[in-house]
């Protein structure tokens, strides 16, 4: 697998037609199981048991078919590295990473529900944070437009002091406190994994300096580790009221759902939010055959949202977009959804790649719905509608 460094001093004009993929294979190292989906229980009556559905092969595929796929000849391959303790505290608590790491010490434990520390399984989610930390600094350098975070254990549920959802260091909200950190002001996160990403949420607010958008599956909260709702009246408090927004869309909501809720809300709260920096949180989970979730995009929805991304970026940002990887289960379609949204980031002119599945019957009428009835509320409440 490719694992090239990087050795020039002096960055020079930031490439705007590839993207500069940022990977360790360490990050494999994470074993999270075989059992009844992700409760890692074998009930004594299955013959077969499946893979933990946060499992290595996901992430394997998805570089593959970068290496290999028709998108290769526009990616660029840089080594990741580990986070320091300092820099995992940008967003989390000291007594929660020492909670982690006697976890470690002790062989590892059930930390939430389908969350489990194995062996080798910090030493990755802390090579995820550092991996996430180097592809900001890369554009923050000026060496990339777009950059990428291929990185697992995933992050977004990742509170500052609480681990969930099969995530332990929140890699998305790390990066974009080291953006902050380096005096850019403005950063907008576009998160399209299929689940809410309450972690990133819970980290920024209470500030109007990140604009954080998530549009999920409505599943609301899921138990202790998870309290959230990912409701559209989640709005951020104090300073950040009205800069935290959610869409919650129905079930099925598919390729033309997606894209009237990223034209009808996502869009114009970044046109009026003006970000230095756009991160884009993914995950393929939200795709018409994971089985994580219910959303029914398919590879040209991804490659539609990419293209939406990229051009307010180019409009906001100079073109400035962290790609953050998160969720993503089905094994093989998710690494062809990946493919699609990256031709999209890149404004390919035609697909590289076609969908092997293809058609998926979709009817967007009860998403139009409840995107207008949340672009209503937002018209009342929050300051980037007003």
């Amino acid at each position: 697998m490719a694992e090239s460094g990087t050795t020039s001093l002096t960055p020079p004009a930031a490439e705007d037609n590839r993207v500069h993929v940022f990977w360790h294979a360490g990050m494999l190292d994470h074993d999270t199981g075989r059992g009844v989906f992700d409760t890692g229980i074998d009930p004594g009556f299955l013959d077969v048991l499946e893979n933990h559905p946060e499992n290595s092969d996901r992430i394997r595929n998805m570089v593959s078919i970068l290496e290999r796929g028709p998108i290769s000849p526009f990616v660029r391959w840089n080594r990741g590295r580990p986070a320091l303790i300092s820099e995992l505290l940008y967003f989390h608590t000291q007594d929660y990473i020492d909670e982690l790491r006697n976890a470690d010490e002790s062989g590892g434990k059930t930390i939430c529900s389908g969350t489990f520390l194995n062996p080798g399984s910090l030493d990755a989610a802390v090579l995820a944070a550092g991996t996430s930390l180097s592809a900001m600094q890369y554009i923050l350098d000026g060496y990339a437009k777009i950059a990428y975070a291929l990185v697992r254990p995933p992050g977004h549920h990742a509170q500052p002091t609480q681990a969930d959802g099969y995530c332990f260091f929140n890699n998305a909200g790390i990066a974009v406190e080291l953006a902050l950190r380096s005096g850019i002001s403005r950063i907008a996160v576009i998160d399209i994994d299929v689940h809410y990403g309450n972690g990133t949420a819970e980290g920024f607010y209470h500030t109007d300096q990140v604009l954080t958008m998530s549009l999920h599956m409505n599943h609301g909260s899921w138990g202790p580790s998870h309290p959230q709702t990912g409701s559209f009246d989640e709005l951020g408090a104090h300073k950040g009221f009205g800069y935290n927004l959610n869409v919650p869309l129905p079930n099925g909501t598919g390729d033309r759902g997606y894209a009237y809720a990223m034209n009808e809300i996502a869009l114009p709260a970044t046109n009026k939010f003006k970000p230095h920096i756009i991160v884009l949180v993914i995950g393929q989970d939200s795709s018409a055959f994971d089985p994580n979730g219910r959303q029914c995009l398919t590879m040209e929805g991804y490659r539609r949202i990419g293209y939406l991304v990229r051009e307010i970026a180019n409009k906001h940002s100079n073109g400035r977009i962290l790609v953050v990887q998160e969720g993503g289960y089905h094994v093989t379609y998710s690494a062809y959804c990946l493919h699609a949204t990256l031709e999209g980031v890149l404004h390919l002119p035609t697909p590289l790649l076609s969908d092997p599945i293809a058609y998926y019957p979709e009817d967007e009428s009860f998403a139009i719905s409840a995107v207008n009835s949340i672009k209503k509320y937002l018209q009342d409440k929050s300051p980037l509608f007003q």
